[in-house]
């Protein structure tokens, strides 16, 4: 019985560009795919329609609308193996809706089109770094919403430096807005400052992207910083008063910070923190004096970037793996 498998990666949301809009452009993002959590999917044909695994109901609701919007048959079952963990700041809604999606096409011989189903699943409200670290892994920038725009273009991509790690803060007994919450979140911010802005984008084209273009972590780090720390505190009143919605993360993320950790902040609403580091010994390094001091619940994970995007293979007699 033929299948396919589609293999998609986590992601950290490091800041937005702009959230005033008075250019006519909204938003814009950072983006980087990691290797730390995946989300696998297989799909086979079947007598009638069924869903396994791990978020059944959420993978169950995107297979049925892109089976309408493609105009397939539901006869089909959908295994998901893994799962990015949901509402932690690490992009599972979009990497499951857009894997789902393309086992369908890739099962029905259509051709793949990543941006495209993000639109028909309302993927890509206020970022398209979800859709091009799909597509190609790495580091992402998008341009935001225009009063055209469908999903927010990508500007500069680039591939991660083969050295630097990424240090995650895990805190699993929290979640970050979503949904409704999320909605409610934004519309209650205050006005965002053409200044602050202004700086952010700046650093975006100053420091991180030449930062990561040379290898050069200060500049890089200090930019990702920089950003966090205004974002950070622009949605502070919509994540209990702080830059972090993990009050624990946030301890950890300073240790860390003392410790010469460099880009310390959070993905999207958290509560997953992150910091960089040079090379696997100073990820390492950090890990194990931050681990001594670790908070009960917390978990410290070194991971690498993901160098490239989703992997979509067809298989004969899939099974559960």
């Amino acid at each position: 019985m033929k299948g396919v498998q589609v293999t998609t990666a986590a992601r950290l949301h490091l800041g937005f560009l702009d959230l005033s809009g008075d250019l006519g452009r909204r938003f814009g993002s950072i983006g980087l795919s990691i290797d730390a959590f995946k989300t696998r999917i297989q799909l086979r044909e079947a007598p009638s329609f069924e869903v396994l695994g791990e978020e059944r109901e959420r993978a169950a609701r995107v297979a049925r609308r892109i089976v309408e919007s493609l105009g397939l048959g539901l006869d089909k079952q959908l295994i998901i193996t893994k799962a990015i963990p949901a509402h932690a700041g690490l992009g599972s809604g979009t990497q499951l809706a857009l894997a789902i999606a393309a086992a369908f096409r890739r099962l029905a011989r259509f051709p793949l089109d990543a941006r495209g189903d993000a639109r028909l699943l309302d993927r890509g409200a206020r970022s398209g770094v979800g859709v091009a670290l799909f597509e190609r892994g790495g580091l992402a920038v998008d341009a935001g919403r225009g009063s055209n725009t469908e999903i927010p273009p990508v500007v500069a991509w680039m591939n991660w430096p083969k050295d630097w790690r990424v240090l995650l803060i895990l805190d699993p007994r929290v979640e970050g807005a979503h949904g409704v919450a999320e909605t409610r979140a934004f519309a209650g911010l205050p006005p965002f400052p053409a200044a602050a802005a202004s700086e952010i984008c700046r650093r975006t084209l100053m420091q991180i992207l030449p930062g990561g273009a040379e290898g050069d972590l200060e500049a890089f780090g200090e930019g990702v910083a920089r950003i966090q720390e205004i974002v950070g505190d622009h949605f502070a009143s919509a994540q209990g008063g702080g830059r972090f919605t993990s009050e624990a993360v946030g301890r950890i993320a300073a240790r860390l910070k003392t410790l010469g950790a460099h880009g310390i902040g959070q993905s999207s609403w958290g509560p997953t923190g992150f910091a960089f580091a040079s090379d696997p010994d100073h990820a390492e390094f950090l890990a194990r004096r931050v681990g001594a001091e670790r908070e009960p619940g917390v978990e410290v994970k070194i991971c690498d970037a993901r160098r490239h995007g989703a992997e979509i293979c067809e298989e004969e007699n899939v099974s559960i793996q």
